[in-house]
């Protein structure tokens, strides 16, 4: 059932992950009709453990790697009894209780996938939907994702074993059978960390190797007896100033990775997306973590790595990220190359003004309410409380916001969408003030 607002405007909203039922929370609130089309059952999306549409990333023993307190909601808090990272059930349950107490689900159409949005000559969009006629719509809010589309990288020769990309890791029994095998992890993200962690308890497997291109730094869940993330710097202090700080807090408190056996790591800390854990470093201190250089090539029941060395394989997880993509467009354009895909404020594509893209960012430090923020300039602009600057503007800002953001991390698919939240959210407000008086001046 759709949400008829006020107006005769109307927008589609694709997916109903946490972007996607924040979105029509704002827009619900602001009186704004919509569509919401989920191609699953429910509601969750990532974080829907064994989701049916096979799109979730979870794995059964997966806890979020954010603190409570930096992922609830504006005007829902978290329960006070969860603890401070809380299990990805738990995390589900909060996301099924915002949605029942704002009254969203009966506005949301499941079991319903947007097979093709073309935009029309009058900047509307036609929507094609799994099933049912098509649609046309004023605005179109795509929420998606970018955690789904797994990438699995390319090495010369074959490998005999067992493979498995982290995005359909479960759990160490089922479907395949870990106890008792070598194993080897490829990555450095947390997906990597946190299943190497678990796959290499011994009852689990007989040998656990990590294969990493490069050096990272694995930053622990807590710093002074609290979560680290918790540790917000004054908003007045300089972005670089406030860098330096913390990375000489993280080496005074972690030490170098080199000192644990792992690859040291080619940039400083923040100049990458952190990995975070707070296991994987002692897994690797107790030897049951054996690290191992970039891969050259697979053979047959092994693995040969770039410095010459080769060891027997039963099973290879590939922790290896992965793709942005949005099958549902046509338009080149419209398509991430190599990751890449620079938008005005992380939302808009110049050019295509009446599309916004929510939650399509890689932020410091969690992903989970970052599309609630976004949806007040969608709103806004909807309702026609914003405009947006000209197409020469945008284009001038996404290289200026790039450089600020991902300018000091090292060139990777990985960072090609990274932002601080903190500073994110603070510019986010000024350019909505700006979209208001560019508004009124036009009216």
């Amino acid at each position: 059932m759709a949400f008829e607002g006020g107006s005769d405007v109307k927008a589609c909203i694709i997916g109903a992950g946490c972007s996607g039922f924040t979105m029509a929370k704002r827009l619900k609130d602001a009186g704004i009709a919509y569509d919401c089309f989920e191609m699953s059952d429910d509601i969750g999306g990532n974080w829907y453990f064994k989701n049916p549409n096979g799109l979730s990333s979870c794995y059964d023993s997966l806890h979020i790697d954010t603190s409570k307190w930096r992922l609830a909601f504006e005007d829902y808090p978290v329960p006070e009894d969860w603890p401070d990272f809380p299990h990805h059930a738990q995390l589900l349950q909060y996301f099924n209780d915002y949605v029942d107490h704002f009254g969203l689900r009966e506005t949301i159409t499941f079991n319903t996938e947007v097979e093709q949005a073309k935009r029309l000559r009058d900047g509307r969009w036609e929507v094609r939907l799994s099933h049912g006629a098509p649609r046309e719509y004023d605005y179109l809010l795509v929420c998606n994702g970018h955690h789904w589309d797994a990438r699995t990288p390319e090495y010369p020769g074959e490998f005999d074993g067992y493979q498995v990309h982290s995005h359909h890791y479960r759990d160490p029994f089922e479907p395949y059978d870990f106890r008792g095998k070598r194993v080897m992890i490829v990555g450095g993200g947390n997906s990597a960390m946190d299943i190497s962690s678990e796959l290499s308890q011994r009852p689990i497997a007989d040998k656990l190797f990590i294969s990493m291109r490069r050096g990272v730094w694995v930053l622990p869940k807590y710093m002074d007896g609290q979560p680290a993330d918790k540790a917000v710097l004054p908003s007045w202090m300089p972005t670089g100033l406030g860098r330096a700080l913390a990375r000489s807090k993280i080496k005074k408190t972690i030490g170098m990775m080199e000192d644990y056996g792992l690859p040291k790591p080619d940039h400083e800390p923040l100049d990458g997306h952190p990995s975070v854990s707070g296991e994987f470093l002692t897994r690797v201190g107790c030897g049951d973590i054996n690290p191992k250089g970039a891969i050259d090539r697979l053979d047959g029941d092994g693995v040969v790595f770039i410095d010459g060395t080769r060891e027997e394989i039963d099973a290879i997880v590939w922790a290896t990220g992965y793709n942005v993509t949005f099958p549902f467009f046509t338009e080149p354009a419209l398509q991430p190359v190599e990751n890449r895909f620079p938008l005005f404020k992380r939302m808009v594509k110049p050019g295509y003004e009446t599309a916004f893209f929510l939650g399509l960012a890689q932020p410091l430090p969690t992903l989970v309410n970052f599309a609630e923020q976004q949806s007040k300039l969608v709103a806004a602009a909807i309702k026609g409380e914003y405009a947006l600057p000209s197409s020469d503007e945008m284009q001038r800002v996404i290289v200026e916001d790039e450089k600020i953001h991902s300018g000091h991390f090292y060139d990777s698919p990985r960072h090609t969408m990274q932002v601080d939240f903190n500073a994110y959210c603070a510019d986010l407000l000024k350019e909505i003030a700006r979209g208001a008086r560019r508004a009124k001046a036009t009216a």
